[in-house]
């Protein structure tokens, strides 16, 4: 682990044409609230559970519910903070709604960072 005092640069020097290359290229002001906002949806685990669900298979309020332990109002709620947020779709089959992933973005970005955490944990795993 790196020392406290090599955690911060020590130096005067600004790297101009550096600022100015990433500078020109920063996102927008409002595309980076949104981006905020997206992972504090994300930031919820009731939430990363129902993804997780959903990614294997598309599921209703019910099976969810059951899945999870909790009640259909909960599981509704949350979803409703999914779908709000552009991460899950529904399709309705007569009485029962349905709901999956919104798109193949939503999946990687749960598994890539479902794999980030996994190898973080296998690291400090083979440490011991």
């Amino acid at each position: 682990m790196a020392a406290k005092e090599d955690l911060f640069c020590d130096c005067e020097v600004i790297h101009g044409d550096i600022v100015d290359a990433v500078k020109q290229r920063m996102p927008d002001e409002e595309d980076i609230y949104d981006l905020s906002d997206f992972f504090k949806v994300l930031g919820d685990s009731t939430r990363m559970r129902i993804i997780w669900a959903l990614d294997e298979s598309e599921m209703c309020v019910c099976d969810i519910a059951v899945l999870l332990n909790m009640t259909k109002s909960a599981i509704s709620h949350q979803l409703r903070a999914l779908r709000n947020a552009n991460l899950v779709k529904f399709r309705r089959e007569g009485k029962t709604v349905y709901y999956s992933l919104k798109d193949d973005h939503v999946r990687d970005i749960f598994e890539i960072g479902m794999e980030h955490i996994k190898e973080k944990y296998n690291k400090t795993k083979q440490k011991k």
